[in-house]
């Protein structure tokens, strides 16, 4: 079975996408980057080098130090798919990345998002 051409892409390439739509709604970079943190357990030296590197999303997830222990409390809707339900472990994790982003655009509170 081929790969879906996410999992090749690099994390570098969407990662911009992800900063414009925080900024448009009124979000930082620094809030981003503090939920893709917590989603992964990379710091953010770590997530820098990522990014230099243009490591695709397959390895992005599959060398994360820690996922954190609360991600199935994330749940709902992206892209027509409820992520809890997503067979595929990658796709799953990268629609949670997803999710938290729409919820940050969405102006969501920090401590709502990162399930504290």
């Amino acid at each position: 079975m081929e790969k879906h051409r996410i999992f090749t892409t690099s994390f570098t390439s969407v990662y911009p996408h992800y900063v414009t739509k925080a900024e448009k709604k009124g979000r930082t970079k620094e809030e981003l980057d503090t939920i893709i943190c917590w989603l992964t357990g990379y710091n953010l030296q770590e997530l820098q080098h990522i990014i230099d590197n243009r490591t695709d999303f397959e390895t992005f997830f599959a060398e994360a130090p820690q996922l954190n222990p609360n991600i199935s409390k994330i749940t709902g809707v992206i892209c027509g798919y409820r992520v809890e339900e997503i067979e595929d472990k990658l796709m799953q994790k990268i629609r949670y990345l997803d999710k938290l982003v729409d919820e940050l655009a969405k102006g969501k509170a920090m401590d709502k998002i990162l399930r504290s």
